[in-house]
Protein backbone atom coordinates (compact mmCIF):
# COMPACT_ATOMS: atom_id res chain seq x y z
CA UNK A 1 0.00 0.00 0.00
CA UNK A 2 0.89 4.08 -0.27
CA UNK A 3 3.24 5.21 2.32
CA UNK A 4 1.96 8.34 4.13
CA UNK A 5 4.33 10.54 3.53
CA UNK A 6 3.95 12.30 7.09
CA UNK A 7 3.99 9.10 9.24
CA UNK A 8 6.39 6.82 6.84
CA UNK A 9 3.82 4.48 7.28
CA UNK A 10 1.76 2.43 4.90
CA UNK A 11 -1.82 3.82 5.00
CA UNK A 12 -4.01 0.85 5.61
CA UNK A 13 -1.29 0.45 9.00
CA UNK A 14 -2.24 4.22 9.74
CA UNK A 15 -5.78 3.29 9.17
CA UNK A 16 -5.22 0.26 11.97
CA UNK A 17 -3.62 2.68 14.25
CA UNK A 18 -6.56 4.85 14.32
CA UNK A 19 -9.11 2.38 15.14
CA UNK A 20 -7.11 1.29 17.81
CA UNK A 21 -6.40 4.63 19.45
CA UNK A 22 -9.68 5.88 18.83
CA UNK A 23 -10.87 2.20 20.87
CA UNK A 24 -9.68 3.18 23.84
CA UNK A 25 -12.30 6.04 24.44
CA UNK A 26 -14.79 3.01 23.47
CA UNK A 27 -15.50 2.75 27.26
CA UNK A 28 -16.87 6.24 27.71
CA UNK A 29 -19.60 4.81 24.82
CA UNK A 30 -20.71 1.45 23.91
CA UNK A 31 -18.33 -0.85 24.70
CA UNK A 32 -17.72 -2.18 20.78
CA UNK A 33 -17.41 -0.12 17.06
CA UNK A 34 -20.69 0.03 15.67
CA UNK A 35 -19.51 -0.45 12.00
CA UNK A 36 -21.67 1.11 9.36
CA UNK A 37 -21.50 -1.34 6.58
CA UNK A 38 -22.88 -0.44 3.24
CA UNK A 39 -21.68 -3.50 1.57
CA UNK A 40 -20.14 -0.88 -0.97
CA UNK A 41 -15.98 -0.43 -1.53
CA UNK A 42 -15.62 1.51 0.96
CA UNK A 43 -17.46 -0.75 4.28
CA UNK A 44 -15.54 -3.50 2.79
CA UNK A 45 -11.88 -1.88 3.10
CA UNK A 46 -13.48 -0.71 6.73
CA UNK A 47 -14.32 -4.40 7.94
CA UNK A 48 -11.24 -5.99 6.88
CA UNK A 49 -9.19 -3.07 8.47
CA UNK A 50 -11.49 -3.41 11.40
CA UNK A 51 -10.50 -7.41 12.03
CA UNK A 52 -6.87 -7.00 11.42
CA UNK A 53 -7.52 -4.30 14.11
CA UNK A 54 -8.25 -7.07 16.91
CA UNK A 55 -10.92 -4.54 18.09
CA UNK A 56 -14.48 -5.44 19.27
CA UNK A 57 -16.88 -4.54 16.50
CA UNK A 58 -20.66 -4.75 15.72
CA UNK A 59 -21.54 -4.58 12.14
CA UNK A 60 -25.05 -2.90 11.02
CA UNK A 61 -26.49 -2.66 7.82
CA UNK A 62 -29.70 -0.31 6.82
CA UNK A 63 -31.91 -2.13 3.92
CA UNK A 64 -33.04 1.16 2.24
CA UNK A 65 -35.71 -1.13 0.51
CA UNK A 66 -34.26 0.81 -2.85
CA UNK A 67 -30.98 -0.90 -2.69
CA UNK A 68 -29.53 -2.51 -6.03
CA UNK A 69 -30.76 -6.23 -6.00
CA UNK A 70 -27.39 -7.35 -6.69
CA UNK A 71 -26.21 -5.21 -3.40
CA UNK A 72 -28.79 -7.05 -1.41
CA UNK A 73 -27.72 -10.13 -2.67
CA UNK A 74 -23.77 -9.53 -1.78
CA UNK A 75 -24.73 -8.17 1.82
CA UNK A 76 -26.61 -11.05 2.03
CA UNK A 77 -23.61 -13.46 1.76
CA UNK A 78 -21.63 -11.60 3.54
CA UNK A 79 -24.24 -11.56 6.18
CA UNK A 80 -23.46 -14.89 6.36
CA UNK A 81 -19.66 -14.89 7.27
CA UNK A 82 -19.65 -12.02 9.44
CA UNK A 83 -22.79 -11.59 11.56
CA UNK A 84 -23.74 -9.18 9.90
CA UNK A 85 -27.09 -6.89 11.31
CA UNK A 86 -29.26 -5.82 9.03
CA UNK A 87 -32.10 -3.36 9.96
CA UNK A 88 -34.90 -3.32 7.94
CA UNK A 89 -37.10 0.62 8.03
CA UNK A 90 -40.35 0.70 10.00
CA UNK A 91 -42.25 3.62 11.65
CA UNK A 92 -42.60 4.73 15.18
CA UNK A 93 -45.14 2.05 16.14
CA UNK A 94 -42.87 -0.67 14.59
CA UNK A 95 -44.47 -1.41 11.38
CA UNK A 96 -42.31 -1.79 7.99
CA UNK A 97 -42.25 1.48 5.81
CA UNK A 98 -40.37 1.63 2.52
CA UNK A 99 -39.42 4.57 0.16
CA UNK A 100 -42.48 4.29 -1.16
CA UNK A 101 -44.19 4.32 1.41
CA UNK A 102 -42.33 7.39 2.34
CA UNK A 103 -43.09 9.56 -1.06
CA UNK A 104 -46.46 8.80 -0.73
CA UNK A 105 -46.71 10.31 2.95
CA UNK A 106 -44.38 13.29 1.74
CA UNK A 107 -45.85 13.93 -1.45
CA UNK A 108 -43.20 14.30 -2.83
CA UNK A 109 -39.85 12.48 -4.88
CA UNK A 110 -36.49 13.16 -2.80
CA UNK A 111 -34.37 15.71 -4.47
CA UNK A 112 -30.83 16.79 -3.06
CA UNK A 113 -31.49 19.90 -1.02
CA UNK A 114 -35.03 17.21 0.51
CA UNK A 115 -33.18 14.18 1.45
CA UNK A 116 -35.93 13.23 3.52
CA UNK A 117 -35.15 9.28 2.92
CA UNK A 118 -31.57 9.37 4.13
CA UNK A 119 -32.83 10.59 7.62
CA UNK A 120 -35.48 7.47 7.62
CA UNK A 121 -33.80 4.60 5.58
CA UNK A 122 -30.07 5.26 6.36
CA UNK A 123 -29.10 7.53 9.10
CA UNK A 124 -30.45 6.00 12.06
CA UNK A 125 -28.84 3.45 14.24
CA UNK A 126 -25.87 4.07 15.96
CA UNK A 127 -26.92 5.85 19.36
CA UNK A 128 -24.10 6.05 22.33
CA UNK A 129 -21.58 4.41 19.82
CA UNK A 130 -18.32 5.53 17.67
CA UNK A 131 -19.58 4.89 14.72
CA UNK A 132 -16.88 3.89 11.96
CA UNK A 133 -17.55 4.60 8.41
CA UNK A 134 -15.78 4.35 5.21
CA UNK A 135 -16.42 7.96 4.11
CA UNK A 136 -13.62 9.50 2.43
CA UNK A 137 -12.91 13.57 1.47
CA UNK A 138 -12.23 12.50 -1.79
CA UNK A 139 -15.83 11.68 -2.44
CA UNK A 140 -17.30 14.97 -2.95
CA UNK A 141 -17.26 18.51 -1.98
CA UNK A 142 -19.41 18.02 1.17
CA UNK A 143 -17.19 15.23 2.32
CA UNK A 144 -14.22 17.12 1.77
CA UNK A 145 -14.80 18.99 5.38
CA UNK A 146 -15.28 16.32 7.38
CA UNK A 147 -13.34 15.39 10.15
CA UNK A 148 -11.79 12.03 11.00
CA UNK A 149 -13.25 11.63 13.88
CA UNK A 150 -16.03 13.80 14.59
CA UNK A 151 -19.55 14.09 16.30
CA UNK A 152 -22.80 13.64 15.06
CA UNK A 153 -24.87 17.08 14.95
CA UNK A 154 -27.97 15.44 15.53
CA UNK A 155 -26.97 13.60 18.82
CA UNK A 156 -24.22 14.25 21.74
CA UNK A 157 -24.26 10.60 22.14
CA UNK A 158 -22.63 9.84 18.82
CA UNK A 159 -19.45 10.23 17.44
CA UNK A 160 -18.45 9.28 14.11
CA UNK A 161 -14.90 7.64 13.09
CA UNK A 162 -13.63 7.27 9.21
CA UNK A 163 -10.23 5.79 9.24
CA UNK A 164 -9.88 5.70 5.63
CA UNK A 165 -10.89 9.31 5.28
CA UNK A 166 -7.74 10.67 3.67
CA UNK A 167 -7.73 7.55 0.85
CA UNK A 168 -8.19 7.73 -2.55
CA UNK A 169 -10.31 5.77 -4.92
CA UNK A 170 -7.33 3.86 -6.31
CA UNK A 171 -6.09 3.12 -2.60
CA UNK A 172 -9.25 1.21 -1.87
CA UNK A 173 -8.99 -0.59 -4.89
CA UNK A 174 -5.56 -1.16 -4.38
CA UNK A 175 -6.23 -2.32 -1.11
CA UNK A 176 -9.27 -4.81 -1.88
CA UNK A 177 -6.67 -6.48 -4.88
CA UNK A 178 -4.21 -6.96 -2.54
CA UNK A 179 -6.15 -8.29 0.06
CA UNK A 180 -8.49 -9.94 -1.94
CA UNK A 181 -11.77 -9.00 -0.76
CA UNK A 182 -15.27 -10.16 -2.24
CA UNK A 183 -17.20 -6.85 -3.12
CA UNK A 184 -20.22 -6.69 -5.07
CA UNK A 185 -20.38 -7.27 -9.09
CA UNK A 186 -21.98 -3.73 -10.03
CA UNK A 187 -18.37 -2.51 -9.94
CA UNK A 188 -17.51 -4.57 -12.42
CA UNK A 189 -20.55 -3.62 -14.74
CA UNK A 190 -19.13 -0.16 -15.06
CA UNK A 191 -20.77 1.59 -11.32
CA UNK A 192 -18.33 3.67 -9.50
CA UNK A 193 -20.30 4.12 -6.74
CA UNK A 194 -23.40 2.36 -5.61
CA UNK A 195 -26.39 3.53 -3.48
CA UNK A 196 -30.36 3.79 -4.37
CA UNK A 197 -31.73 3.10 -6.98
CA UNK A 198 -32.33 6.55 -8.68
CA UNK A 199 -30.63 8.12 -6.01
CA UNK A 200 -31.06 12.20 -6.57
CA UNK A 201 -27.42 12.21 -5.24
CA UNK A 202 -25.87 10.41 -8.13
CA UNK A 203 -24.69 11.68 -11.63
CA UNK A 204 -26.61 10.83 -14.68
CA UNK A 205 -24.99 8.24 -16.19
CA UNK A 206 -26.02 6.14 -13.12
CA UNK A 207 -29.65 7.30 -13.49
CA UNK A 208 -29.73 5.92 -16.82
CA UNK A 209 -28.17 2.69 -16.20
CA UNK A 210 -30.91 2.85 -13.18
CA UNK A 211 -33.75 3.27 -15.61
CA UNK A 212 -32.39 0.61 -18.20
CA UNK A 213 -31.33 -2.08 -15.96
CA UNK A 214 -34.15 -1.85 -13.46
CA UNK A 215 -37.28 -1.38 -14.69
CA UNK A 216 -39.75 -2.43 -11.70
CA UNK A 217 -38.54 -0.02 -9.51
CA UNK A 218 -39.09 2.42 -12.22
CA UNK A 219 -42.94 1.09 -12.09
CA UNK A 220 -42.53 1.41 -8.23
CA UNK A 221 -41.26 5.28 -8.18
CA UNK A 222 -44.02 6.27 -10.85
CA UNK A 223 -46.88 4.51 -8.92
CA UNK A 224 -45.71 6.24 -5.71
CA UNK A 225 -45.79 9.77 -7.16
CA UNK A 226 -49.01 11.87 -5.99
CA UNK A 227 -51.53 13.10 -8.99
CA UNK A 228 -49.62 17.08 -9.42
CA UNK A 229 -52.95 18.10 -10.71
CA UNK A 230 -54.13 19.40 -6.91
CA UNK A 231 -52.28 22.78 -6.66
CA UNK A 232 -52.83 22.52 -3.13
CA UNK A 233 -51.47 19.52 -2.56
CA UNK A 234 -48.24 19.87 -5.70
CA UNK A 235 -48.09 23.44 -3.92
CA UNK A 236 -45.37 22.01 -1.32
CA UNK A 237 -43.07 20.49 -4.13
CA UNK A 238 -40.81 23.45 -5.11
CA UNK A 239 -40.97 22.51 -8.59
CA UNK A 240 -42.32 24.50 -11.49
CA UNK A 241 -45.95 24.05 -11.84
CA UNK A 242 -46.02 25.91 -15.21
CA UNK A 243 -44.68 22.50 -17.02
CA UNK A 244 -46.23 20.04 -15.41
CA UNK A 245 -49.71 18.82 -16.02
CA UNK A 246 -49.76 15.23 -14.69
CA UNK A 247 -47.41 12.55 -13.40
CA UNK A 248 -45.37 11.88 -16.50
CA UNK A 249 -44.48 15.81 -16.36
CA UNK A 250 -43.39 15.53 -12.97
CA UNK A 251 -41.62 12.12 -13.49
CA UNK A 252 -39.80 13.64 -17.01
CA UNK A 253 -38.67 17.10 -14.73
CA UNK A 254 -37.52 14.98 -11.74
CA UNK A 255 -35.27 12.80 -13.50
CA UNK A 256 -33.31 16.07 -15.17
CA UNK A 257 -30.43 16.07 -13.54
CA UNK A 258 -30.41 20.12 -12.80
CA UNK A 259 -33.87 19.84 -11.70
CA UNK A 260 -33.07 16.72 -9.04
CA UNK A 261 -30.16 19.36 -7.74
CA UNK A 262 -32.69 21.73 -6.54
CA UNK A 263 -31.58 24.08 -9.54
CA UNK A 264 -33.87 26.21 -11.34
CA UNK A 265 -34.05 27.69 -14.73
CA UNK A 266 -34.24 31.90 -13.84
CA UNK A 267 -36.67 31.95 -17.20
CA UNK A 268 -39.28 29.64 -16.38
CA UNK A 269 -42.34 31.44 -14.10
CA UNK A 270 -42.50 29.98 -10.54
CA UNK A 271 -45.58 29.58 -8.85
CA UNK A 272 -43.78 29.02 -5.53
CA UNK A 273 -40.31 28.29 -4.23
CA UNK A 274 -38.96 26.14 -1.54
Amino acid sequence: MRIDMFKSKPIDELAIDRIRTYAEFLPKFKDVFYLAYSGGKDSVVILDLMIRSGCPYEIHHNHTTVDNPELVYFVREQAKKHKIIIHYPVDKDGKRISMFSLIKERGMLPRRNVRYCCEVLKEGGGEGYIVTTGVRWGESARRSKRMMFESCYKSKKKKYLHPIIDWSTADVWQYIRERELEYCELYDQGRDRLGCILCPMTNQTIVELDLAQYPKFVAAYKRAIMNPNDPDKFRKLGVKLDVLKNKDEYWKWWLDHDARKGKVDPNQQLLFDN
